[in-house]
């Protein structure tokens, strides 16, 4: 079993307690290397939730990031103990020196699986 970094939960609790999307973070998982800003996951799931409206074949789907209370004051919602998840947008997977996809992605991080990471974004080529 394995157990996330606990310096790195912090670092996502604050990301969740401070409702920022400022701060940029590079993990490594297996099979891929992440960069970009976290997000706070009330404000993560909102934007994936927008993302699939606006396509009529996955709009049925935006209903499962809605939560419970769509539009809804994400303030009134009880906080989680900790978090278990990092939520990435205006993210990218690095590959070799570039990164997929080209206008950065939403990606929802098991904070078990970081091996590895550190502050900021790796630099990447859009070459």
């Amino acid at each position: 079993m394995s157990y996330p970094d606990e310096l790195l939960v912090d670092i996502a609790a604050m990301v969740e307690s401070q409702h920022s999307s400022r701060m940029s973070l590079t993990v490594v998982i297996p099979g891929a290397v992440i960069t970009g800003r976290l997000a706070p996951e009330a404000m993560w799931k909102q934007r994936v939730a927008e993302v699939l409206r606006d396509s009529e074949d996955l709009r049925p789907f935006s209903a499962a990031f809605a939560g419970s209370d769509p539009g809804g004051d994400e303030e009134s919602s009880p906080p989680k103990d900790r978090p278990t998840h990092l939520h990435f947008h205006v993210a990218r997977i690095l590959q070799g020196s570039f990164g997929i996809p080209d206008t950065g992605g939403m990606y929802r991080v098991a904070l078990k699986d970081v091996s590895a990471w550190t502050i900021g974004d790796i630099g990447y080529s859009d070459q």
